[in-house]
C-alpha cells in the first residue's frame, strides 16, 4: 500500500488527460458502429493511445496485416528506445518486470524514468502502480465514452482530430523545452518530402521509417548540441 500511495499523486494530471482522450476515443469506436466492448478490450491489450485511433480505420478498411504490423511498428517506433533506457531501472523487480514492459507508455515512461521513489518504498511495486494506475485511466475513459455513447448522441464528425490536436500540442511542448530544434525540423522535412514522393495515402510508413533512420545516423551529433 505505501507504494500505491507514493505512486497515485503522480498519476493525477494523466488521469485527468487519459479520462477526456479515452473517451473522445469511445466515443469514436461507437460512431463508428463498435460495441463498447471493442474500446474496452482494445485498450486494455493495446494500450498505444495514437495506434489505437488509427485502428478505428484499419478495422474499417481492406484486410491488410502485413501493413497494419508496419504501421503500428513505425507509430510506435520510440517504444524502442524507452526500453533501452529502462533496461537497469527495471533490474532485479522480479516478475513485475514483463508488466512493465507490456503496460509501458508515454507518461509512464516519463515518470518511472525520473521519479526516484522514497528509501522505503520498493521501486517494483512503485513503478508497477504507476503503469497499472495509467493503464487503469485509459481503460476507464475508452470504455465509459463508448457507453456514454449509446445515450448521447451528438455529430462526431471531426472527433478523431483529437489526436492530432494532442500531436500538436506534444510537438510545441517539444519545440519549447528544447535548445536544440534538430529533432522538430528532422521531423517536419522528412514528412514533407515522403508526402511529396508518396502522395498523401502512403506517405506515413516511408516517413516514419525516415525519421527513425536519421535520428540513427545523427544520434552523436545531437547528442553533443543537447549537451
Amino acid at each position: 500500500m505505501k507504494a500505491f500511495k507514493a505512486a497515485l499523486p503522480y498519476t493525477i494530471p494523466i488521469c485527468i488527460g487519459f479520462l477526456f482522450l479515452g473517451m473522445s476515443y469511445g466515443f469514436l469506436m461507437k460512431s463508428k458502429g463498435f460495441s463498447f466492448v471493442y474500446p474496452m478490450l482494445m485498450s486494455f491489450f493495446i494500450f498505444a493511445g495514437s495506434m489505437e485511433f488509427v485502428t478505428v480505420n484499419l478495422l474499417l478498411s481492406a484486410f491488410n496485416p502485413l501493413y497494419a504490423f508496419f504501421l503500428t511498428l513505425m507509430v510506435n517506433a520510440r517504444h524502442l528506445f524507452y526500453g533501452l533506457s529502462m533496461l537497469e531501472k527495471y533490474k532485479n523487480v522480479g516478475w513485475k518486470k514483463l508488466y512493465l514492459i507490456y503496460g509501458m507508455c508515454d507518461e509512464s515512461f516519463t515518470i518511472n524514468c525520473t521519479v526516484t521513489p522514497p528509501p522505503d518504498i520498493d521501486k517494483g511495486w512503485f513503478m508497477f502502480f504507476v503503469t497499472a494506475l495509467n493503464q487503469i485511466y485509459w481503460v476507464c475513459g475508452a470504455t465509459l465514452g463508448a457507453l456514454l455513447g449509446y445515450v448521447i448522441h451528438f455529430n462526431t464528425k471531426g472527433i478523431e482530430f483529437v489526436m492530432t490536436a494532442l500531436f500538436v500540442v506534444m510537438f510545441i511542448n517539444q519545440w519549447e523545452e528544447n535548445k536544440s530544434h534538430r529533432p522538430a525540423y528532422t521531423g517536419l522535412g522528412c514528412t514533407l518530402i515522403c508526402l511529396l514522393l508518396f502522395g498523401s495515402e502512403l506517405f506515413i510508413l516511408p516517413a516514419m521509417a525516415l525519421i527513425v533512420l536519421c535520428f540513427t545516423l545523427t544520434k552523436k551529433k545531437y547528442m553533443k548540441e543537447v549537451e
